[in-house]
């Protein structure tokens, strides 16, 4: 029966709880040890009731004898340095986010498995009495020859055994390792009847400090050249699953993960719950940094396919001359650059879901292929003639009006309908303000681990800085904000004064005039409306926003505005 996988876990927070729960159901995974420094949290529970070892120090961790692979999940620089300087030497170290075991690489196992096996037989040919073995006693009679011998040199050890090597082969390796008392390496020579080229290491056979005489082990070159290539074409397929391994991720983020309490954020959130359990393609629109991956992230770790493949790819990242071959792959030779066969993301995310971001920055040529794809489930390799049949899902995402794009001739219509099963509109952040709080929380725990710092919240004067500013940049660009404040900060509470540079001066006039001193209740109540008209406009659908938001009644609103006029 095969050893167990001995893993250890460092981070539990979502990322390493994801993981722990693939692995926990692998049988050849023995879940060795757990590390985060919340004892108490979720994952560290679930990791006690099973019966795994846990801890709070890094330092115990790396105690932990006899790990295999280590995964690190806490995305902290820190940590990986303190764990690759500590680590065993045969310990593999993974981190959590590129690099995510998968239940599909189980498929792959035994494959894996089969070369390791390989490997290991051709070690032991190498090392093993297959090779021939000729001892000789210190003043050169020789004593013995293995079946080995016989069968390379086609010297019957009859006719090999107590003669002389100094008389039979002087200038051979064990006939010089006695006159130097020294080993030989890598002697080439030329031996027996069949005049077989071979490569001999011989070395002195020393008994209490004294040299008793010499043994030479040799091979013929043929078999090694053969040895070679077969330990070449083993690592490369080795190479070949490791680089499809490393490609292969699973989810991040789950439904708990996505915060808001907005009536559209909710219906969006409510159809993406309703859509995970389908196999229906998913559009989802809004503006940048509005949070269309996470809910990508969240439909696929719902879903029946959860525990297969989840692959991204970034329609506007790629350069376009590249982008066939990172959907569909390539086949070797297929052009410059094309050293070895490549699997596609359409083939690596096979029985799972495949998420396209910014579809929208697709060239018409491959929406085309796409579009066959999703009709027929089936595509070549570039430069390939082989027909691949996949089962995936498609997820896809863009800021960009597509439908407007089909009218202008720049996005295929029939693929946009294909694509628009079902649409999730993600609102922007200055729709749904209120939520802001919770994100700021959440986003503090998150970076507390990741700094390893103890931040508790933010001041009133911070936190309503926060909420003048119109977020342009979404959900994305108040995570880059509470980042960089944490970065900044010193003690448990985030003042004004770390926020104040991060946005934009029209906020920061704003509360430069709150900060500038005491004013007048009916002057400061002017500037709000002044402020809640600007920001939500002076229609009447406006106006309600801007009551909504003031927490005043609209006729409220209106009589102050006669007032004010």
């Amino acid at each position: 029966m095969a050893r167990k996988i001995k893993v250890g876990i460092v981070g539990m927070g979502q990322g390493g709880v994801s993981i722990y729960k693939t692995l926990r159901t692998i049988e050849h995974v023995e879940l060795s040890v757990v590390c985060d420094h919340l004892i108490n949290s979720h994952g560290m529970q679930m990791a006690q009731l099973d019966g795994v070892q846990t801890c709070v120090l890094l330092a115990d961790f790396l105690k932990v004898p006899n790990l295999d692979v280590i995964i690190e999940a806490t995305g902290a620089s820190q940590v990986q340095q303190q764990i690759e300087q500590a680590k065993d030497k045969t310990c593999a170290v993974i981190e959590a986010q590129g690099a995510n075991l998968m239940m599909y690489i189980i498929e792959e196992k035994e494959k894996l498995a089969d070369i390791k096996r390989l490997k290991g037989e051709l070690d032991a040919i190498l090392n093993s009495v297959q090779e021939a073995i000729e001892v000789a006693g210190i003043n050169g009679q020789i004593k013995y020859v293995n079946p080995s011998f016989s069968r390379v040199t086609s010297i019957p050890a009859g006719q090999r055994i107590g003669n002389n090597i100094f008389d039979v082969s002087p200038n051979g390796a064990l006939a010089r390792s006695l006159r130097t008392h020294e080993a030989v390496f890598a002697h080439r020579a030329v031996v027996g009847g069949a005049n077989v080229e071979v490569v001999a290491n011989a070395s002195p056979i020393v008994v209490d400090g004294k040299m008793e005489g010499a043994v030479v082990v040799f091979q013929p070159l043929t078999d090694i050249y053969k040895l070679m290539e077969q330990l070449r074409a083993s690592n490369q397929v080795i190479d070949d699953l490791q680089t499809r391994i490393n490609q292969i991720s699973t989810s991040s983020y789950t439904f708990d993960d996505l915060i808001g309490s907005q009536p559209e954020f909710e219906s969006a959130l409510n159809l993406a719950r309703k859509a995970a359990k389908s196999n229906s393609t998913i559009l989802i629109t809004g503006e940048s940094g509005t949070g269309k991956e996470l809910f990508a992230h969240a439909i696929h770790g719902a879903s029946l396919r959860l525990d297969k493949p989840f692959i991204k790819v970034n329609c506007a990242a790629i350069p376009e001359t590249l982008l066939e071959s990172e959907f569909f792959g390539h086949e070797k030779g297929a052009f410059t650059g094309a050293l070895k066969t490549k699997l596609g993301k359409m083939e690596l995310a096979n029985g799972g879901t495949i998420f396209l971001d910014e579809i929208g920055d697709m060239n018409l040529s491959l929406q085309a292929k796409l579009l066959r794809v999703l009709q027929e489930m089936e595509f070549e390799r570039v430069g390939g003639n082989q027909t691949i049949n996949v089962d995936v899902r498609v997820i896809s995402a863009t800021n960009r009006n597509l439908l407007e794009m089909t009218k202008r001739g720049k996005f295929r219509e029939d693929l946009y309908y294909r694509l628009n099963v079902l649409e999730l509109r993600l609102p922007p952040l200055r729709k749904h303000k209120e939520d802001i709080p919770s994100y700021v929380q959440s986003l503090i725990v998150k970076f507390n681990r990741k700094f390893g710092k103890h931040v508790k919240g933010l001041t009133t004067q911070a936190e309503e800085l926060l909420m003048q500013y119109n977020w342009p940049g979404n959900i994305r660009e108040l995570q880059n904000v509470v980042e960089r404040a944490m970065v900044t900060a010193e003690g448990e509470i985030i003042t004004h004064k770390y926020i104040f540079n991060l946005v934009d001066s029209q906020a920061q006039i704003q509360h430069e005039q709150v900060l500038q001193g005491v004013i007048p209740l009916e002057q400061m109540e002017k500037q709000l409306i002044r402020l809640a008209l600007k920001q939500y406009g002076d229609t009447v659908e406006g106006k309600k926003q801007a009551a909504k938001a003031l927490k005043i009644s609209l006729a409220t609103l209106y009589n102050k505005l006669k007032t004010m006029s």
